[in-house]
């Protein structure tokens, strides 16, 4: 065999083995840099904060990867810089996603929104702490803003009436909105929820938009049946109408800030605050929580009739027989403070 032929044959021997090592690295590359990230079949999310570095993202990814992706997560972290390029966020990690595709996600800070339920609450630090439990705002720096007169005056409401800007329900936002974006989605919220129909129904009634916020809460406390809530609503305003004091229990617990009492007393009822609806006239300063847009929509389509007054049930079904004189309404509550007694409540 000559020289010549030697050297091809040993030429092609060492091309097919570059080859196979091509073919065998990429194979390996694959299987580390594109092969899913996420150990087990559910989809989990990953919260970078403000806080996080390189280290402390990785120990987070590593907590929820497959062993063998991990390895192919760090290469592809290093190739990009993911570590000069680190951006705040929720991210949504799931089945087909690869450790090259999830560097990728993270440095373009392609976030993943999440529902943020907005509840009914009776005080302002309890909305606080509700929302930053689910976003990354800080509960202390948003109660500052709620309780800030010039930050309430900016949406049209004053710290003891912008509860009512919160209409309850599930709001899609990204985790890492500001306070001040968080507000401005409130405010678009309310205004949307508030049509031109509501306000027109509002102004038939005689009451301003914060004025029927703190009617419906106040329906809000009386009542969880939902049936109930248009013919309460008619009873304040009747009340209303005739310059009665609305005497209406819910606010005195507000004014006590004592909201596990079971049982009214005469002598709660003389707290001075003008929240005790018991001494001072007319609706209260605002509302006693942000209600519900059923109850919303229970005082603008409010039950017209003639009752006055209202007590619980003696049954406790959390309804309320209603009268339209003293006599009939001392019946009542008679019935009541016995089964109360009867059943020790106090």
């Amino acid at each position: 065999m000559s020289k010549q032929k030697t050297n091809k044959k040993w030429l092609k021997f060492v091309v097919a083995g570059v080859l196979l090592l091509l073919i065998a690295g990429y194979a390996v590359a694959h299987y580390y840099l594109f092969s899913s990230l996420l150990a087990g079949e559910k989809k989990t999310y990953i919260y970078v904060d403000r806080d996080d570095n390189i280290d402390s993202v990785m120990t987070k990814v590593e907590a929820v990867a497959a062993p063998n992706a991990m390895q192919g997560f760090r290469t592809a972290a290093n190739m990009k810089g993911y570590a000069d390029k680190i951006k705040r966020g929720r991210y949504e990690l799931n089945t087909d996603a690869s450790a090259w595709s999830f560097v990728n996600t993270l440095i373009r800070g392609e976030q993943t929104p999440l529902n943020v339920p907005v509840p009914s609450v009776r005080t302002m630090d309890k909305m606080a702490a509700a929302i930053s439990k689910k976003l990354e705002l800080d509960s202390l720096e948003l109660l500052q803003k709620l309780t800030d007169p010039a930050v309430c005056k900016k949406y049209g409401y004053e710290p003891h009436t912008i509860i009512g800007m919160f209409v309850p329900d599930s709001y899609n936002m990204y985790w890492t909105v500001s306070a001040d974006e968080f507000l401005d989605r409130m405010k678009s919220e309310c205004d949307k929820f508030w049509t031109e129909e509501r306000r027109k129904k509002a102004k038939e009634i005689g009451f301003t938009q914060n004025e029927v916020c703190t009617l419906a809460s106040i329906v809000t406390e009386e009542t969880r049946n939902t049936a109930e809530k248009p013919t309460i609503a008619g009873l304040y305003i009747n009340r209303l109408h005739k310059n009665m004091l609305l005497q209406s229990d819910p606010t005195v617990k507000y004014a006590l800030k004592d909201f596990a009492l079971r049982r009214i007393y005469n002598s709660m009822l003389t707290v001075d605050d003008p929240y005790n609806t018991y001494k001072y006239p007319g609706l209260p300063p605002g509302p006693i929580k942000n209600p519900m847009k059923e109850d919303i929509d229970a005082v603008l389509n409010y039950q017209h009739h003639e009752y006055l007054f209202m007590c619980a049930k003696e049954d406790f079904s959390g309804t309320h027989n209603y009268a339209r004189t003293m006599s009939e309404h001392h019946a009542n509550a008679q019935r009541y403070y016995k089964a109360l007694n009867e059943r020790g409540i106090k």
